[in-house]
């Protein structure tokens, strides 16, 4: 079907040349159609060639209205198509698809009524967390003046949030009266009958520095779109280019870098207020409350209790203390890529960050180095006390033939100690440095050993190269050797 334009374009053409063909040939269309859309115009017929034509899609109408309303309009038509094929539609994939859009156009005109927001001065400061290659960026936005803040943190939790929110008041130089805020995890301890319920934390922080904390709707960023732009801005315009050129060393580079582009973009003019942000705020903070004369000590970690292994967790992953902090409270804070673990203002013990079900140890922590596992020697029979009475060496012998896997090995240490009696202590004890040596654990071994005294090789491993300086001796050419003289 033309549309008006094109209708009315054939109209002209055809006035100007009195041709049906030559009218169509101008416009790019056929001379039926022409002739068609021209006694149309002049009969004042309307301009649909079947008015009131049934669509195959009407009978799916409330289906799709249901399915969009129910999604907020998110539902897809290629998600939707299979349904609607087994309520009996037969039509098109491309109809059902337009009949979708239709019914979200209609579902958006509906869906609320829009009305401009009029912030008042120091009344409104929204904040927000965003995400950007790996990086966590708090957000804020003055309302009134449209003053932006910008920081990065390690995570997203709650003392990370309220610190990264004094920083804001301390650069603002006051308080604002609200501070609106999405439903934060970590900011809410629950929700009842959709009513958030603040954390006992942040409502101790809003009472010292004298604000309400508010929340937003659920699933409605559009109830804080204005640092909902600030979050995209700021990873389209200071994280992208940053990322593109290699990143930052740390995280007080990136903030260093943060706090110089706020810099910039407060001192620019404002596309929504025609004013610079750095300006209006001198303006607003006089209507801000003033901040607390004392700062309130806020945690960057988590409190932990030192368990029984001089460890604690963090991140599903356990990192050793002192072993003289054991069933003692600790504060736990992932700081540069780094845990550091504090008691009071004393720092610890600090680690590199590892894995979930990880452990991160220090041999300090525990006195040295962790010893080698042995199991103590009891001796329970006579033969065995007889032969490990014998010293040190009668208990390598033994570790070491039993780790060899020698039969009968009882009746042969008893049949070791009885020659004691023959060749004495101090011999035997030798033969048994040696068998131990050479791995020879048999009683016949060690007696052949005694039998064979002293005169036996004693094997040593290589020494360095021997160096001795030689007499230099006369060097002759090739020439010399020459059987004939060389022309």
């Amino acid at each position: 079907m033309k549309s008006a334009r094109e209708r009315m374009d054939i109209v002209n053409a055809y006035a100007e040349l009195g041709s049906y063909r030559a009218a169509a040939t101008l416009c790019g269309t056929t001379h039926k159609t022409a002739k068609r859309v021209v006694e149309r115009q002049r009969t004042g017929a309307p301009a649909d060639r079947r008015p009131g034509r049934p669509r195959n899609t009407d009978a799916m109408r409330d289906l799709i209205a249901e399915r969009v309303q129910a999604s907020a309009g998110r539902i897809s038509a290629k998600r939707l198509l299979p349904l609607a094929r087994g309520a009996g539609y037969a039509g098109s994939g491309r109809n059902f698809r337009r009949a979708v859009a239709e019914a979200k156009a209609r579902w958006k005109q509906r869906r609320r009524v829009y009305r401009p927001w009029v912030p008042l001065p120091g009344e409104h400061l929204v904040i927000d967390w965003g995400s950007e290659g790996g990086l966590q960026q708090f957000c804020a936005v003055l309302a009134w003046s449209r003053y932006r803040f910008v920081r990065f943190g390690t995570d997203q939790q709650q003392a990370t949030t309220v610190r990264l929110l004094a920083e804001c008041f301390e650069e603002l130089g006051g308080v604002p009266a609200v501070v609106l805020a999405d439903r934060m995890g970590c900011l809410k301890a629950g929700t009842v009958a959709n009513v958030v319920v603040p954390h006992p934390e942040y409502v101790r922080f809003a009472a010292h520095y004298g604000f309400r904390p508010d929340f937003c709707e659920a699933a409605d960023p559009e109830s804080k779109g204005v640092v909902e732009a600030l979050v995209g801005y700021a990873q389209r315009d200071l994280i992208v280019p940053a990322l593109v050129a290699g990143g930052w060393a740390d995280l007080a580079t990136a903030n260093a870098a943060a706090r110089a582009w706020c810099a910039e973009v407060n001192g620019r003019v404002h596309s929504a207020t025609a004013a610079v942000p750095a300006a209006r705020l001198a303006l607003e903070r006089a209507r801000l409350r003033p901040l607390p004369s004392l700062r309130p000590a806020l945690r960057e970690g988590v409190l932990r209790k030192v368990d029984r292994l001089a460890t604690v967790r963090f991140g599903s992953a356990r990192y050793s203390v002192p072993h003289a902090l054991v069933g003692s409270q600790v504060e736990v804070a992932a700081i540069d890529g780094q845990a550091v673990i504090r008691q009071g203002a004393a720092e610890v013990a600090r680690h590199a960050l590892v894995g979930p079900g990880e452990v991160a140890l220090r041999d300090e922590h525990y006195g040295g180095a962790r010893p080698r596992p042995s199991r103590a020697v009891r001796p329970r029979s006579a033969a065995e006390v007889a032969f490990l009475g014998l010293g040190p060496p009668a208990e390598a012998f033994l570790r070491a033939a039993a780790a060899a896997g020698t039969a009968r090995l009882g009746t042969e240490l008893a049949e070791i100690a009885a020659l004691a009696d023959a060749w004495g202590r101090d011999a035997l004890v030798t033969a048994l440095e040696r068998a131990t040596r050479f791995r020879r654990f048999r009683a016949a071994d060690v007696r052949a050993i005694l039998v064979a005294g002293t005169g036996v090789p004693t094997p040593v491993p290589a020494g360095p190269p021997l160096e001795a300086d030689l007499p230099r001796v006369p060097v002759r050419s090739l020439e010399a050797y020459a059987l004939e003289a060389v022309r």
